[in-house]
């Protein structure tokens, strides 16, 4: 009767909620008022009374198992029949006398890598393996050798193995390993070649983009940057640029087809070829006028502008245009008549100094300009998108006549990075410099022979086609793959990357020769 006994529910006789009892420090705890044995039941566990055997427990045999001592006696299980491959022991000779040289070799025999001679062919398939890649974008390069769907192509894994692809791909050198040697202990001095490696090629498609195509009288240079990932001492940072990090190389193209007619990659700091800086020197190492002739009109950015550069290239017969800078060294200072900060747009101001042209002119912001071939103002404007009253509308806006030209001939390496990036060639590597940053460059040099830029009866990747195409019959693939037909495989029912419109319009177009 002293035990206290809590309610049986949390709601009283009246079917309203029931209070707790409020503790204070007089009131005492219930379980002062438990007797002993109560505790004691409490603490006591219930009996198991389920049908099922308790969790973790095992069966009556597991439960009557127990170690035995060593005096107790085991059985020995059945002894396994020994059926081996071949008799145990060594496999080779022993009768003779073999040395620890000849015992090496055994495990490290070179006979098992021996390379594979790679004959034209074989090379032929590896270059229309890149092309194909260009035109066909999977997520890695070993999904061109898949066989499900929807990545089973009937090229290149029925003409060439991954692993020989991948062989060439690693082993491919442009130059001799025992020169490499001689070029790498001439490092940290000044007759260190940091393009010995690529010079062989790198000198030949220079040689035949020169050679196979003479440029329109309009002409531009520009920086162009060759994106990578190798952690090389060349790669520049270019913010201005799409591609941040990378190769620099320095290019002249054609302003009306984007063919690249020469370049040369930066390799960094280094003594001037003609002492005048790296903009000078690079226009000129750009521009031998024994194999481009005379009479051409040169655009160039504010880099390379300068009055003595201008100078020096209209004595030799080259004409030049392009922005400059107003810090450069010979650039008028004269405040009189200047043109106002605050000008309308559409102002401008001119001034000449014999052949040298300088002209501001106002559009969004101050534009300044130097030009050898121009005159200043012949009535030209442009159109430009003029905000009035919450609306935008064209307008039409008077500018100098160096200002047109330079906008439309400015853009030749622009539209030379833009054929090359379509359809290029995307895997990694880790080398320094790939070779296939000159594939790149010679694909696009290839592609300056047709008619006209822009021509839609000839797009890229019909001329990637009819190269691969080209390719596949110098080698014989288009007799083993295409035996029952003149068409090439179509790939665009079974893949479809972002690039498919174009590479059915190429099967078509194939289709139909």
């Amino acid at each position: 009767e002293d035990v206290f006994q809590p309610p049986s529910s949390g709601r009283s006789s009246l079917g309203h909620p029931q209070a707790a009892p409020r503790s204070s420090p007089a009131t005492p705890h219930p379980d002062l008022f438990r007797s002993e044995d109560t505790k004691t039941k409490r603490k006591q566990k219930a009996p198991h009374t389920s049908v099922h055997p308790k969790r973790g427990r095992g069966d009556s045999a597991a439960q009557e198992e127990k170690w035995h001592n060593k005096e107790e006696q085991d059985k020995k299980p059945q002894p396994l029949r020994f059926t081996p491959a071949t008799t145990p022991g060594p496999t080779f000779d022993t009768t003779v006398s073999w040395s620890p040289l000849s015992l090496f070799q055994l495990f490290f025999n070179p006979a098992k890598f021996v390379w594979k001679v790679l004959t034209v062919r074989d090379f032929y398939i590896f270059m229309a393996i890149l092309i194909f890649s260009s035109l066909v974008s999977v997520h890695h390069r070993s999904d061109y050798w898949r066989k499900a769907w929807p990545y089973n192509f009937p090229f290149p894994g029925n003409k060439m193995a991954r692993n020989r692809f991948e062989a060439i791909l690693w082993s491919l050198h442009l130059s001799n390993p025992e020169e490499d040697e001689d070029n790498e202990r001439k490092k940290n001095t000044a007759d260190y070649d940091r393009l010995f490696k690529i010079k062989p090629l790198y000198t030949e498609i220079v040689t035949a983009c020169q050679a196979h195509f003479q440029p329109y009288q309009m002409i531009s240079i520009d920086e162009r940057m060759v994106a990578s990932k190798a952690r090389h001492r060349m790669k520049q940072y270019q913010k201005d640029k799409p591609t941040k990090w990378g190769y620099k190389l320095f290019v002249l193209a054609d302003s009306s087809t984007g063919y690249t007619w020469n370049f040369f990659v930066y390799t960094g700091k280094s003594v001037s070829t003609t002492g005048q800086g790296l903009s000078y020197s690079s226009v000129m190492d750009l521009l031998p006028l024994s194999s481009l002739g005379g009479g051409y009109t040169l655009f160039v950015d504010n880099f390379y502008t300068s009055p003595t550069l201008f100078q020096d290239l209209s004595a030799r017969n080259i004409g030049c245009c392009g922005t400059i800078r107003k810090n450069r060294i010979g650039f008028p200072q004269t405040d009189k008549n200047d043109l106002p900060k605050k000008a309308e747009r559409g102002d401008l101001r001119w001034l000449r100094r014999g052949n040298l042209l300088f002209v501001k002119w106002m559009n969004t912001r101050e534009v300044t300009m130097c030009s050898t071939v121009h005159a200043a103002f012949s009535g030209k404007s442009i159109q430009r998108g003029v905000k009035s009253a919450g609306v935008w509308q064209s307008k039409s806006i008077p500018a100098p006549d160096p200002v047109i030209d330079y906008n439309q001939n400015m853009g030749g390496v622009d539209l030379s990075d833009a054929l090359i990036g379509y359809y290029s060639v995307h895997h990694k590597s880790s080398r320094s410099i790939h070779p296939s940053i000159l594939f790149r460059l010679s694909g696009v040099g290839s592609r300056g022979q047709q008619p006209k830029q822009g021509d839609p009866d000839f797009p890229l990747p019909s001329h990637l086609g009819q190269l691969l195409r080209g390719m596949w019959r110098s080698t014989g693939l288009d007799r083993i793959i295409c035996a029952n037909s003149n068409a090439l495989p179509d790939i665009a029912p079974r893949h479809c990357p972002r690039k498919s419109v174009w590479v059915s319009q190429t099967n078509d177009q194939m289709s139909q020769q």
